[in-house]
């Protein structure tokens, strides 16, 4: 028996996805038509014998998480719970604290995942690959081939070429260490509690040597819980043949920010191909034409003059006039794009209205197409005191007038705009 545990995070994480997770958790964000965790979720139900997928974070329970668990447990007929941490634990205090749950029904081995990553999610090939390496408790981190430059920004992993046994992991390396980096994807046997409770009683040895690290005193069992997968266990399992790397070479980008959620909804796209092509819209007649890759909520009305695509998803109760023209963007529901305008490398915001003949336009942060192995760079929001040109965002209920240019801005909730912009926070 196999279970899941998907990091979903908690409301002080996700600051880089405003003003988007000001209305819904980021973990629940749309990409490619469905949550951003439902990907997740679909990847693990493939898994034979996976019987349990547990959610960990610190949201407070809400009415969207509810609302979500509730459908996912339906659609998928597989037990999916939530478990609340009282405080952000990090990636391994949050599996530790829970660790009773997870190891219930003694599972052989579960799966830690991310939440803000996309990727084509090569559990099976995991687990195969765990039968063939190392002993039966070793554990397993999915790893990916990124630049030299970029490989900094990650968790690098140096492994021996023959057995892909981990030798040496460093999070986040100063210098160039390994162009394999961590995907934020896990196998773990249960075993790996015992190396992450001797971290968690080394911590509680250290408050009692030093109860203040010069921060003001705060609850020291909090300190002591809040454990780091990666520096804390990854780091001290390297080299004891007890941690290996599965090198996958299908499509994996992390969703950082706003911008690599476009990016995201792009690879998911194109997978749907093989997992979903029912998910994708095609030209029909009578309706709008389509270029590319496009996912079309049944409930959105569109106008057959109207032209979408490549990497465009429009979600439920859409309406699109005539002559719009929508590319590689996110459209949430109940927006509204008026007759002839022009929506590029955007997302607009739930209840948004865009008048007519305006455009609203952003500047694609993709990597870079020319090579095989580059990542997302997660931009930095300002660079040299100007507003890093990104995509556009519109946050919720943000109304556009006619005859407009909305370039490389970004729109808080609940505004009405009365003139052009660019370059700008609209707050």
């Amino acid at each position: 028996m196999l279970k899941a545990v998907i990091l979903i995070g908690g409301p002080q994480k996700g600051t880089r996805f405003r003003p988007l997770s000001f209305e819904v958790p980021k973990p629940l964000f749309p990409v490619a038509g469905v949550p951003m965790l439902q990907h997740h979720i679909e990847a693990c139900v493939k898994v034979p014998n996976l019987k349990e997928i547990l959610l960990i974070g610190f949201y407070q329970p809400n009415e969207e998480l509810n609302r979500f668990l509730f459908s996912a447990q339906q659609e998928f007929k597989i037990s999916i719970r939530y478990l609340q941490e009282y405080a952000a634990l990090g990636t391994g205090g949050g599996i530790y604290h829970f660790r009773d749950q997870i190891v219930s029904g003694s599972p052989e081995a579960f799966f830690v995942l991310n939440a803000d990553v996309c990727s084509a999610f090569p559990l099976a090939e995991m687990l195969r690959f765990q039968k063939e390496h190392g002993d039966p408790g070793s554990s397993v981190i999915l790893g990916t081939t990124a630049n030299r430059k970029q490989s900094m920004n990650y968790g690098c992993i140096v492994a021996k070429e023959e057995t892909s046994e981990v030798l040496h992991y460093v999070e986040k390396p100063s210098t160039f260490v390994s162009d394999i980096i961590n995907c934020g994807i896990y196998l773990f046997h249960p075993e790996i509690f015992q190396h992450i409770g001797a971290v968690f009683q080394k911590n509680q040895q250290d408050m009692l040597l030093f109860p203040f690290d010069g921060e003001e005193p705060t609850n020291g069992w909090h300190r002591a819980e809040v454990i780091r997968l990666e520096q804390d266990i990854f780091t001290a399992l390297a080299g004891q043949g007890k941690l290996y790397v599965y090198k996958t070479l299908g499509f994996w980008s992390q969703i950082k920010s706003a911008g690599s959620a476009i990016y995201a909804s792009r690879l998911y796209l194109d997978q749907y191909h093989i997992t979903h092509p029912e998910r994708l819209a095609s030209n029909k007649a009578g309706g709008p034409k389509i270029s590319g890759n496009v996912y079309i909520h049944p409930t959105a009305n569109i106008d057959p003059t109207a032209v979408l695509g490549p990497n465009v998803s429009i979600g439920t109760g859409v309406s699109i006039g005539a002559g719009v023209r929508v590319r590689e963007s996110i459209i949430l529901h109940g927006a509204t794009l008026q007759d002839h305008c022009c929506v590029l490398n955007s997302i607009v915001g739930w209840d948004s209205t865009i008048g007519k003949w305006s455009r609203v336009e952003g500047s694609p942060s993709d990597p870079n197409p020319n090579d095989p192995f580059a990542k997302m760079d997660s931009e930095t929001l300002f660079r040299d005191g100007k507003l890093t040109p990104s995509i556009t965002i519109l946050g919720c209920n943000v109304s556009i007038p006619s005859e407009v240019i909305v370039l490389n801005s970004i729109v808080l909730p609940h505004k009405d705009l009365n003139r052009s912009f660019k370059n700008q926070i609209i707050l």
